[in-house]
């Protein structure tokens, strides 16, 4: 329009022309860039074995590309004016570079269990994610967001912004409808065979989930807790020694690469050289993150009869030990005991100022043993003796960073990946840094037995580990934990399981150890710990269930 256009059309209208961009344009173009270049991960998996030189290939990519677009432009537009628009739009773009970096890099899928997590997890470990590549992407979505919140605005009388909202929604809808009939069949078949692939759409999947999560907290949070349960210890012979169990909660550690179980590097020297260990080989994970299977795993429930709200609503099997006369503690150095230990004694160890054990300010697992020392001092020193259960909540292989797990004298498996970013690194490298830290977890559960027989004298002593979930190292371009459990591969799920009952489990437990350890051969999973230690340590509750006690068939009396 020329100059004297502009000013004859300012002269008979009384106004000037609107300038800017517009709400519903600019929204569209944003939502079509994103789903163009912020989805890697999502068309990576949809359009894979298609071949480029089919023209259906094309059809579907385009029909595909404008139902996404179309549709959650539509749910944008529903929430978005003049003062929101670019909060939700610079809000969108940090979100989806964020989360396509993490899905293409480790292969994770931002559903809410995963979104739960990211809210959860500690400043430590969340600074273990950062890496080049990370900052990039949010360097470039910085740069996006910050053209995105320059960019001026178009501005509508009330009615025909009104209007013009209506008729973009009703087009997008069409859009959206006319997109995805074109390829029902292809498109439905594709999201019915691979349901991770809905929580790869960015930004919806991360929305979506962040909204779920919070939802799902709240509610739990304002829920009315679950009835305490009566929980009662039958009576001790008399002249007995209290009894002192260790449980070893650990981190991300897989059942594949315990030697104990087969695998073929020597990743639990120092264990295989206690007789009195048993073994449990095949073992099931509740879930694939400690969001999930701490407190499943603590549950009367777990995953047989999983309920998350009613897990997260109900005591956990300390809160049952402890109302039965018992001394719980638990000693934490990892991010917190995700509710299974409130109200109950509890310590950080993670902070201390050891500079051996701890440093640049994250204590190794050993300092756990430090702690438990101090424990079993305390229990010690009480009168009477009380029977006393010990949690220690390993930090263990936490990734990515695997090789800061470990003190100098556990770098035994080398060459060992030194960087947060595993795909910079090697299989092999990947491998022997997790393999280092799981012969620290060795040292520290050989420690740990070591202790437990000098305290033989004042106590009958008992140690179980087992593993809150595993890990996926590369396989299949997946990497840390965390997906969804329906898709879970069994390096995320199978993990490893040990009980030593001290020397003579007979007469200190009342445990047959040749049944056990028969019984070790069999299928077992984080279902079977509440009531196993119910049952080990004589309480009587209802949530109780003998067929899931892994020790009910090998009870002497």
């Amino acid at each position: 329009m020329t100059r004297a256009a502009k000013h004859s059309t300012t002269a008979l209208t009384g106004q000037h022309p609107p300038a800017g961009v517009s709400i519903e344009g600019l929204v569209v173009l944003v939502l079509a860039l994103l789903v163009l270049l912020g989805n890697a991960a999502f068309w990576q998996q949809a359009l894979a074995g298609r071949a480029w030189s089919d023209w259906q290939t094309w059809r579907f990519a385009l029909a595909v590309g404008v139902m996404l677009t179309a549709a959650q432009a539509m749910l944008v537009l529903l929430l978005a004016h003049r003062w929101t628009v670019k909060p939700l739009l610079v809000l969108m773009v940090v979100c989806s570079t964020v989360s396509s970096h993490m899905m293409s890099r480790y292969g994770v899928v931002m559903d809410p269990s995963m979104l739960r997590n990211a809210m959860r997890t500690d400043v430590r470990e969340a600074t273990e994610l950062v890496n080049l590549g990370l900052l990039g992407s949010v360097a470039m979505g910085a740069v996006v967001a910050a053209l995105l919140w320059r960019l001026p605005l178009r501005q509508r009388t009330w009615g025909r912004a009104l209007w013009v909202r209506a008729a973009t929604i009703m087009g997008l809808l069409a859009l959206t409808v006319g997109s995805l009939l074109l390829v029902f069949q292809d498109f439905g078949s594709l999201m019915r065979n691979q349901k991770e692939l809905r929580y790869k759409i960015t930004p919806a999947s991360v929305v979506w989930s962040s909204i779920k999560a919070t939802v799902d907290d709240l509610r739990v949070a304002n829920a009315q807790r679950e009835p305490s349960q009566p929980a009662q210890r039958l009576a001790r012979a008399e002249g007995r020694k209290p009894q002192l169990l260790v449980l070893v909660v650990g981190e991300t550690a897989r059942a594949m690469n315990f030697s104990l179980g087969g695998y073929a590097r020597v990743t639990n020297p120092e264990l295989a050289r206690i007789p009195e260990l048993i073994y449990f080989p095949k073992t099931d994970a509740c879930g694939t993150s400690t969001e999930v299977s701490l407190p499943c795993m603590f549950s009367a429930q777990g995953r047989e009869d999983y309920d998350e709200d009613l897990i997260r609503r109900s005591e956990s099997v300390l809160h049952l030990l402890d109302r039965a006369g018992l001394r719980v503690v638990w000693l934490d150095n990892q991010s917190g005991c995700k509710g299974v230990c409130l109200g109950l004694e509890s310590r950080d160890v993670s902070n201390g100022s050891d500079p051996v054990l701890c440093p640049d300010g994250r204590c190794y697992d050993m300092a756990l043993l430090e702690g438990l020392k101090a424990e079993i001092q305390r229990s010690g020193a009480a009168a009477p003796l009380k029977d006393t259960v010990v949690v220690l909540h390993q930090l263990g292989n936490h990734g990515p960073a695997y090789y800061k797990r470990y003190p100098e004298n556990f770098r035994r498996f080398m060459p060992e990946c030194t960087r947060n970013e595993l795909r910079e690194c090697s299989r092999e490298e990947i491998v022997n840094a997790y393999d280092n830290a799981i012969l620290y977890t060795d040292h520290l559960l050989a420690s740990t037995i070591a202790l437990l027989k000098e305290k033989q004298s004042q106590f009958d002593v008992g140690l179980i580990y087992v593993s809150d979930h595993g890990e996926s190292l590369g396989e299949n371009g997946v990497f840390l934990h965390g997906l969804p459990r329906a898709i879970a591969p069994k390096e995320q799920l199978a993990v490893p399981m040990l009980w030593w009952l001290g020397g003579d489990p007979k007469t200190d437990w009342g445990v047959d150890a040749a049944c056990l350890r028969q019984r070790a051969e069999q299928e077992a999973s984080h279902d079977n710990l509440f009531h196993s230690m119910l049952g080990l340590m004589a309480v009587q509750t209802p949530p109780y269930k003998a067929e899931r006690d892994l020790l009910s068939s090998c009870r002497v009396q």
